[in-house]
């Protein structure tokens, strides 16, 4: 199942160009607790929501795709966990140009650990990524995003997979800059989800899956997920030794090699195999 968020926050169903609206699948959720430590509370309860909008789907309200303005497909994430420099091929590309990336910034994820940014960052491929400092280069990342379905603490390699919910396309902006990771990846509109979430059933091998980065029509990112140096799995069990991962967290998987400039103007079209395809705009506002 693709599930979306679109417009002023309507829960959809995507399938076959069509966007179902089952905002009223919410109603088979239960009254969230005050205060909610538990995560995004539809994915909390994923079960019951997608039980109630299949029953809509006959029935419900649809919309071409191309008419509605899609948000980030998970409302609210506890926390967005960064995957740095996954791909051998951007580990060499970034030891290469130490200019741009820093010193600090070389080795692989291995030795450098994770990241988080901040949930303020997030937004779908309806709304642009804003550039509010262009003094600066501001670099395009194209990743897998995982979103966590339940909670984990201490997870084995063998078991993580089962812990995902669903898959969607990142985009994970970075100001480059001598800076730690979780401040210059963490200006508004920095992280984009999207188009939607594919459910877990859906993706048969999240580490078999080619991804693709094209800017105003030009290829810049090519690769398939199979080059990670981490698998997704690994990541899982890796965040989950150091805090616990709860419905609705959002890892972006790691970035391959190819990563560029973007300026206002400029028009990023990202895909992923089994997911689908997004375009996302960039614009300059400070």
């Amino acid at each position: 199942m693709k599930i979306c968020w679109f417009n002023d926050d309507r829960p959809g169903i995507v399938d076959d160009g069509v966007v179902f609206d089952v905002s009223a699948a919410l109603r088979a959720l239960p009254a969230p607790p005050y205060p909610n430590r538990s995560g995004d509370w539809l994915i909390v309860n994923l079960d019951r929501f997608q039980a109630a909008a299949g029953e809509l789907l006959p029935s419900a309200p649809s919309h071409p795709l191309a008419s509605v303005r899609l948000l980030s497909p998970v409302a609210n994430p506890g926390k967005i966990i960064g995957v740095p420099v996954n791909y051998q091929k951007h580990v060499e590309e970034a030891a290469a140009d130490v200019a741009t990336f820093t010193n600090r910034q070389t080795g692989s994820v291995l030795e450098q650990g994770l990241f988080l940014k901040a949930n303020s960052s997030l937004i779908g491929c309806g709304q642009a990524v804003r550039i509010s400092m262009p003094e600066r280069l501001t670099h395009h990342e194209i990743e897998l995003g995982a979103v966590i379905g339940k909670t984990a603490r201490n997870v084995p390699e063998s078991e993580a997979l089962s812990y995902i919910a669903g898959y969607a396309i990142a985009l994970d902006m970075t100001v480059r800059g001598a800076e730690d990771r979780s401040l210059r990846k963490s200006l508004d509109s920095y992280s984009v989800l999207g188009p939607w979430m594919v459910t877990a059933d859906e993706i048969a091998d999240p580490q078999a899956l080619d991804l693709r980065l094209r800017v105003n029509g030009k290829d810049r990112q090519v690769a398939n997920t199979r080059d990670m140096i981490l698998y997704i799995a690994e990541q899982i069990a890796w965040a989950s030794r150091f805090y616990t991962l709860e419905p609705g967290d959002v890892i972006m998987t790691g970035t391959c090699e190819g990563v560029g400039p973007v300026v206002g103007g400029d028009l990023i079209h990202a895909e992923i195999e089994g997911i689908g395809a997004m375009d996302v705009s960039v614009i300059e506002a400070r």
